[in-house]
């Protein structure tokens, strides 16, 4: 943000007084790492499911079934990974008593994920209306390895056109910066002066409001 007040005002003040916006873009890039967080919870989840379906089908209890589930993707994704954890605090409930509903709706609300939200609400459903529990899991894997599988086509499709908005988004830094070095004193019309502020203002204006529409476009939830 202090790089866009130079830019765009020529002044030291400008960027001061730009650079505390950086936190809206610190929150945007939290937001993505949240959401590449929920994505591989969710891809990991899918496997948990297929250990637990399996457990389930060898005569396992729901509680038994996702002990194994735990040691099997501490074994297949390592102690420290997402699902190992979030499986080991289960467990850990199990072992105090917990019901194992109530397990799971905490677990989906940690993680905000919303394929596990509707597991938990399946799962809760089928155990209070003695459902068969391998072949509920069984669709439930189904459905959210389809889901998965679209966003990862998806995104496959769009990776193309996110590095042309990349690009994009630093085009009129680099056409300013190329300019003005080019052809000194060109751009000299545009700084200090009341006019120039007001028209580099409403540029700065209309740059942002592409960079928000552009993302927009390309968010394309399933």
């Amino acid at each position: 943000m202090a790089g866009v007040g130079w830019v765009f005002y020529r002044s030291l003040a400008a960027a001061a007084v730009l650079s505390p916006l950086s936190v809206f873009y610190l929150r945007y890039r939290m937001r993505g790492e949240e959401e590449n967080r929920q994505r591989k919870m969710a891809e990991q989840f899918t496997d948990a499911l297929e250990s637990i379906s399996n457990a389930l089908s060898a005569g396992d209890s729901p509680e038994n079934a996702f002990r194994e589930g735990a040691r099997e993707m501490a074994f297949q994704y390592g102690e420290g990974a997402l699902i190992t954890t979030e499986l080991t605090r289960i467990v850990n409930g199990l072992d105090n008593q917990v019901p194992l509903e109530k397990l799971l709706d905490e677990f989906a609300r940690r993680t905000g994920v919303e394929e596990i939200r509707e597991f938990s609400e399946v799962f809760a459903i089928a155990k209070k209306g003695g459902g068969n529990m391998p072949e509920i899991l069984g669709r439930t894997m189904s459905l959210i390895e389809d889901r998965l599988a679209v966003e990862n086509e998806i995104r496959l499709l769009l990776r193309s056109r996110v590095l042309e908005q990349r690009i994009m988004d630093l085009t009129p830094f680099l056409i300013i910066l190329y300019v003005g070095a080019t052809s000194p004193g060109f751009f000299d019309v545009l700084y200090h002066n009341t006019e120039g502020v007001l028209f580099m203002s409403a540029c700065l204006g209309a740059y942002l409001a592409a960079l928000v529409l552009s993302e927009k476009i390309l968010d394309i939830a399933v």
